[in-house]
């Protein structure tokens, strides 16, 4: 059954502005086109305008977006050519008001010029968001090119719940997240391109994008081909978040057995973590530590390239490292500039490139380079293979605690004392002794012979017995009195080759372990304190918000950085009446006020569509009372009223009675009545009738005039 409203469209905002745009493909000559937009007629002040050379690509659609006041009621649109052959094949161009076509030209021919005068037309207004709905984040990765890119989010209906792009004003490259809003369902997510390459940056030296669409930590969309051409469309399935499972573990990190993985502490707390020296063969091993002392710090140096030398031109490098971030920019006009600065060890440390749009052609010869005072390359992106806004990570290291062996003479009193030593070697005491017998022998090295310092022959020490003196020696000698040079030391350690501490030096036997395998990188996010052999199973740290719930969930993060942002459904718009200043995602019904004498939302609220028909067509029912005839006129357009509608006296006794049932009108008394389409045109012209028949019409938004005792009564309907 058709349906025929009588009623004023509503307003396309309550801001009081509608968005007008002009969709114009180039022909060869782009630069020649200009168009200009004016108030009323050609002679009316101007709304909008390009100028010639606006348009630079050839054969490129491009879209410029206007927004026109609601008071404004009559535009004139004139378009130029400033060779005097207007726009060539295949060029063309649309203009649309609340994305319905006021001009529509597909094959233009104008010469140096053509106008048109338009009404404007008021706007339906957008369905209200869905009252359920799953939070979602849309992840658009821009190549060059942004301002050819845009989305948008359809039921199976083909309503659009959300659009996004063009990003004319993002720099190269930048990421774009979009937070989103679902109902529950089967949706398709559809990407453009108005050049038709896609997001392949690298058809023209540049990067590709990608694009990706997540909701409750699943990647529902994935572009995985950036080459898609005009535009890619996805299905995929929205659906309420499941809460993910439990992980019992020890959440200590002062213990051995802390994991990073557990999100519920159990009883795997065991052993204390004891910092010291763990490697056997520096001085200071600590054999009761099992937890080597990192240095927690240190100065790092970073170095900024540039392969011109002219400079970044105002973009920059942020280092992030926990909560702290530093920021460089590279202010001398050189190859490379260096600075230094101060970095937690060991501990993930993260690296991005910004670039802004006026330096998004200059990008490529940026790079950096970071390394520790050992000169160790933590991370290193040399000109021209940076990629602007990707996070590089890295780990530092500032090295340990532990301290090499210096093997000599401690007694400040001996003839070969050794300030430096801090590991006993033997000491002589009684230079003289000329013969190699004795334990007093003593060689001269200054002269290169023996010598007694004292009388000849004074050696008093007794025969010299060889061997290993070092009591604390592996092969120490009880019965020598001279040291040979061929002590070895202890070397305690596992002589079972088979077991995963197997030391091919040790001399004396220790304890054996077992291999157990897994990431025994302590800076990793799932490092294991038990594990003794790497499976190369290590993950990094990825920090980020991990509550699936929060507006700002981080499918990526493993690690929480306490910046989750809880979701706060309501409503979003500062003029309606039950506006949320607290939400931050758009839902339920915002309320509007129609002003009427009844008060707010009595008897309804304004966005409620029927409410608005009825006080449009009857300004009794806002003005004066809400009363049994406003009441029917409504049920009638709910569809609820059983017969024809009550109604009401127009001016001169006037009465317009549709009936949907035979797609009729019919007028109390004889009139003249003219109806007129969307783009000005007379289409019905009836003299002198009561029944006006406009079951034939197509399906759109008509104005009605009916003439009566010389005054014209203007009314709109909707043919559905």
């Amino acid at each position: 059954m058709k349906k025929i409203l009588l009623l004023l469209l509503l307003p396309f905002t309550l801001l009081g502005q509608k968005p007008l745009k002009v969709i114009l493909t180039t022909d060869s000559y782009p630069s020649e086109t200009y168009w200009i937009l004016m108030k009323d007629s050609l002679y009316g002040d101007t709304i909008a305008s390009v100028p010639a050379g606006h348009y630079t690509s050839a054969n490129t659609t491009y879209i410029d977006s206007v927004m026109i006041a609601d008071s404004i009621t009559d535009v004139t649109f004139l378009i130029r050519d400033t060779y005097g052959d207007g726009i060539m094949a295949p060029g063309n161009f649309f203009v649309t008001i609340c994305d319905d076509t006021l001009i529509s030209v597909p094959t233009p021919n104008f010469n140096s010029g053509m106008y048109w005068n338009r009404s404007i037309p008021n706007c339906m207004p957008l369905p209200p968001p869905p009252t359920n709905c799953v939070p979602a984040m849309v992840n658009i990765n821009l190549d060059q090119f942004q301002s050819e890119t845009t989305w948008d989010i359809k039921d199976t209906n083909g309503t659009i719940l959300a659009t996004g792009g063009p990003y004319t004003n993002a720099p190269d490259y930048e990421p774009q997240f979009e937070p989103v809003c679902l109902p529950t369902g089967n949706l398709t997510f559809t990407i453009y391109d108005s050049y038709g390459d896609g997001l392949a940056g690298s058809l023209w030296g540049g990067n590709d994008g990608s694009y990706y669409l997540v909701q409750c930590g699943d990647t529902l969309v994935h572009g995985v081909v950036p080459n898609f051409g005009t535009d890619s469309t996805h299905s995929f399935t929205s659906d309420t978040c499941i809460p993910p499972p439990l992980v019992p573990g020890c959440m200590d990190e002062n213990y051995l057995e802390y994991s990073v993985l557990a999100t519920i502490s159990d009883s795997s707390c065991l052993t204390l973590k004891v910092l010291g020296c763990i490697d056997s063969t520096m001085f200071n091993y600590d054999s009761t530590a099992n937890y080597m002392d990192y240095i927690d710090s240190c100065d790092y140096i970073l170095i900024l390239h540039d392969l011109v030398g002219n400079g970044w031109v105002g973009s920059k490098l942020e280092i992030y490292q926990g909560n702290d971030t530093n920021v460089f920019y590279m202010t001398n006009a050189s190859l490379n500039q260096q600075f230094t600065v101060q970095l937690n060890a060991p501990e993930e440390v993260k690296v991005k490139f910004f670039v802004t749009a006026q330096a998004s052609g200059t990008a490529l010869e940026c790079g950096f380079t970071l390394k520790n005072p050992m000169g160790d390359t933590v991370l290193s992106i040399v000109p021209p293979f940076i990629v602007p806004f990707h996070t590089y990570v890295g780990t530092t290291y500032c090295g340990n605690e532990c301290i090499e062996i210096i093997k000599g003479c401690m007694d400040s009193t001996a003839w070969n004392y050794d300030s430096t030593a801090n590991t006993l070697e033997t000491c002589y005491y009684n230079p003289g002794c000329t013969s190699p017998a004795y334990l007093d022998f003593h060689i001269d090295t200054s002269l290169g012979v023996y010598r007694d310092f004292h009388i000849q022959d004074s050696c008093s020490g007794g025969l010299a017995i060889f061997g290993c003196t070092d009591f604390l020696a592996f092969n120490y000698d009880s019965l020598a009195n001279v040291d040979n040079g061929g002590c070895l030391p202890i070397i305690m350690g596992c002589m079972n080759p088979m077991a995963f501490n197997y030391d091919p030096v040790a001399n004396t036997p220790d304890s054996c372990i077992a291999y157990l395998y897994g990431c025994t990188d302590p800076t990793m996010f799932n490092y294991n304190p038990l594990a003794n052999a790497n499976d190369e199973s290590c993950l990094p740290y990825i920090y980020g918000c991990t509550d699936s719930t929060a507006i700002n969930y981080d499918l990526s993060a493993n690690t929480d950085n306490g910046s989750c942002i809880a979701v706060v459904v309501g409503c979003m718009d500062p003029n309606a009446w039950n506006y949320d200043p607290n939400a931050n995602v758009s839902g339920g019904h915002c309320h509007y006020d129609a002003g009427c004498i009844t008060g707010p939302g009595n008897p309804y609220w304004l966005n409620n569509e029927c409410y608005a028909w009825v006080i449009d067509i009857d300004a009794y029912c806002c003005e004066v009372a809400w009363d049994t005839i406003c009441q029917s006129t409504y049920d009638y357009c709910e569809g609820t009223w059983v017969g024809p509608p009550l109604t009401r006296e127009l001016e001169d006794n006037l009465i317009i009675f549709p009936n949907p049932t035979n797609g009729k009108i019919y007028i109390n008394k004889k009139v003249d009545v003219r109806i007129i389409n969307m783009l000005g045109d007379m289409i019905i012209r009836e003299d002198n009738i009561n029944v006006l028949d406009v079951s034939y019409l197509i399906p759109g938004v008509y104005s009605i005039q009916i003439i009566y005792n010389n005054k014209v009564i203007n009314r709109k309907i909707i043919k559905e």
